[in-house]
């Protein structure tokens, strides 16, 4: 069995990795590339693998940087099944048509620019049409239900409690050349334990080659408790200043955790029960409808909440407003009172949470609100370093509003919880690579893995790199 590592090793966008195996080409995610825009264009369109010698697509969750690419990966030959449970289905169905949108419009603004230097232009990755295409090969299955991919591959998804639908995928093979049975185990993205909403990630006992994410494989969360009494207090002290609270945040994942906390507070009166609250983005709004769908995947404590006599909808209360059209969104910007703002996207590099900035970044009354990691050159991290000046749709603005984190309300796991996932494994695995994680977070999280618990052949793959286990 070979695994060649194409994307998410030392970086933490773009997860692709191929197992070799039975005579089989196994894709597990097919995620876009997220950096620079020249060069997440080429890496994108140019598919590492020919696209047609493919067997299987198996997807651990619809969030763009593991699903992203799936449009263009059917688009350049990929004839098979995408394997994914039914949530992350729904949630690919929206959420790739927006990345299509998106693509498009930033291939427009591209293409201005390439008609000034007279050069021809250039076309987008994939399409909404290529998008809805792909949307064909989908598969959805139950958690922990076996699943036969082959006669001698069986394939189980386990909650990863990270977004709606994300999953651990375990594939339990019958390597036919090496004769042994082989069980592989991909983590996807581990969510944390304890969080709203979502039911807490599944320990494993087994795995024999382990594909584990290290995003914080070198830091601690806050506790959850304090993260949401941070976010209380950052609410009030806004209002107390008749500001706004401009939150980027992720359409998929974020964006209902923090409805829900804010929908809690509203309840044990701890902030302002007027106080207008605005989901201003079409797909976090259809996410939402998604996450309504599937109360299956909901925890204890959120089906403790709407047991309540009001409690019908975790994601709807008096003053919860989500704006779907232009002019709505556009309305906001003549606010005059104090209201909460999320909007996409999470980075804040494209949506309408642009507009909200460049609309509330002057005035040190608002507030802006980061609740997720921002990767460099992003304006979301622009933002968290409080540089003096951003830039936005080209112009120049001075920061001037109040800049807030909130790092508890990460959907990944940190380092003590991903050691708690790995120390709950009954015996070591042969090999563990180290995957979806910047190069210092990977190599801390080896070496502590190695240290801590013993493991050995941990290794810290390089993007291309293929290794026979």
């Amino acid at each position: 069995m070979e695994i060649t590592f194409h994307g998410a090793v030392r970086t933490v966008t773009g997860s692709q990795h191929l197992v070799e195996v039975n005579g089989l080409k196994i894709l597990l995610d097919c995620g876009l590339y997220q950096g620079s825009r020249k060069e997440s264009y080429s890496r994108n369109q140019n598919l590492p693998f020919n696209a047609n010698e493919v067997d299987v697509l198996v997807l651990s969750h619809a969030h763009i940087d593991h699903s992203g690419n799936i449009p263009n990966l059917v688009k350049s030959g990929f004839t098979g099944d995408i394997v994914c449970t039914y949530a992350t289905r729904d949630l690919c169905a929206i959420m790739l048509r927006d990345s299509a949108k998106i693509q498009q419009y930033d291939i427009e603004y591209v293409n201005k620019k390439r008609k000034k230097q007279n050069l021809p232009p250039v076309e987008p990755i994939y399409t909404i049409s290529d998008a809805v295409q792909s949307l064909k090969h989908f598969i959805g299955i139950g958690y922990e239900r076996p699943y036969k991919l082959t006669p001698n591959i069986s394939l189980t998804f386990y909650d990863a409690g990270h977004i709606l639908g994300s999953a651990i995928v375990a594939l339990d093979i019958v390597d036919q050349e090496e004769k042994r049975d082989v069980r592989l185990v991909f983590t996807g993205d581990i969510g944390r334990p304890n969080r709203p909403i979502l039911r807490d990630p599944t320990f494993l006992d087994e795995a024999d080659v382990l594909l584990i994410e290290s995003t914080y494989g070198n830091r601690h969360h806050a506790e959850l408790d304090e993260a949401k009494t941070k976010l209380q207090k950052i609410v009030n002290s806004t209002c107390k200043r008749s500001g706004k609270l401009i939150v980027p945040a992720f359409a998929v994942g974020r964006t209902q955790e923090l409805v829900y906390r804010l929908h809690q507070l509203v309840e044990a009166q701890k902030i302002p029960h007027d106080l207008p609250i605005f989901v201003d983005s079409p797909l976090a709004i259809d996410a939402t409808g998604i996450y309504r769908l599937h109360p299956e995947a909901y925890d204890e404590e959120t089906h403790e909440f709407l047991a309540g006599d009001r409690h019908g909808d975790p994601f709807g209360f008096e003053m919860m407003r989500y704006t779907r059209t232009t002019r709505e969104s556009k309305e906001l910007n003549f606010l005059r009172q104090p209201a909460v703002i999320i909007s996409a996207s999470g980075m804040a590099e494209a949506g309408r949470i642009l507009h909200h900035l460049k609309n509330n970044v002057e005035d040190p009354r608002n507030t802006i609100l980061i609740v997720g990691w921002q990767a460099p050159h992003t304006l979301g991290r622009r933002i968290v370093e409080k540089q003096s000046k951003i830039r936005i749709f080209g112009e120049e603005y001075q920061l001037k509003a109040e800049v807030a984190t909130i790092n508890g309300l990460s959907a990944h796991a940190d380092r003590a919880e991903l050691l708690e996932w790995t120390g709950r494994l009954k015996k070591r695995p042969l090999h563990t690579f180290i995957v979806h994680g910047e190069e210092e977070a990977s190599l801390a999280f080896a070496e502590a893995l190695h240290q801590e618990q013993q493991f050995e052949n941990v290794a810290v793959p390089e993007l291309g790199q293929k290794f026979k286990v």
